[in-house]
């Protein structure tokens, strides 16, 4: 698995733009329930595990739309050298800017986007930490696409969580 150029978005295909739907919108939510929330809260944890909403933002941006996107499905050989220089992307330091982090996530989805758009659904892995992980679980950028919906979707219900917690906003009331 070498690295694979990914070239300017072109129109895709109505399985990509559904899945894209679908992501966006979980993207959305993670977003969303976090609005109006102001520094010292978004690093406070709020469950015993310890995690804040800034550190499980900072994991959706480096652990799984970097990680998934520019590192196992195009193999950018400048990501998968820079992964070994995150320790734990769920602790954000004191120094850095909850708006920063919330820009990274932002730029990372953008950059995913492109991925998604420019790459066939059934383009197999380019890279994978075998190192780390052992045999890959999953084969293709479908199969990416797909885990990683379901795993912004779960971050997103701990956010919701959270939030109730924090303040008792919720995303969906049914009024």
């Amino acid at each position: 698995m070498g690295d694979r150029e990914v070239t300017g978005s072109t129109v895709p295909d109505a399985e990509t733009r559904a899945l894209l739907t679908s992501l966006e919108g979980q993207r959305r939510h993670v977003l969303g329930i976090l609005e109006g929330l102001d520094d010292s809260v978004l690093r406070r944890p709020v469950l015993p595990s310890g995690w804040s909403c800034l550190g499980l933002v900072q994991h959706l941006a480096l652990d799984v739309e970097r990680f998934w996107f520019r590192a196992v499905a195009t193999g950018d050989k400048d990501v998968i050298r820079d992964l070994d220089d995150i320790d734990d992307a769920w602790q954000v330091g004191p120094d850095v800017a909850a708006a920063g982090v919330i820009d990274r996530y932002r730029r990372e989805t953008e950059l995913a986007n492109a991925v998604i758009t420019a790459t066939s659904m059934d383009a197999p892995l380019a890279w994978w930490p075998h190192h780390l992980f052992g045999e890959p679980h999953l084969h293709s950028l479908r199969e990416v696409v797909l885990h990683v919906i379901t795993e912004t979707a779960a971050h997103a219900g701990h956010l919701d969580a959270a939030r109730e917690l924090i303040d008792g906003r919720r995303w969906l009331v049914l009024t």
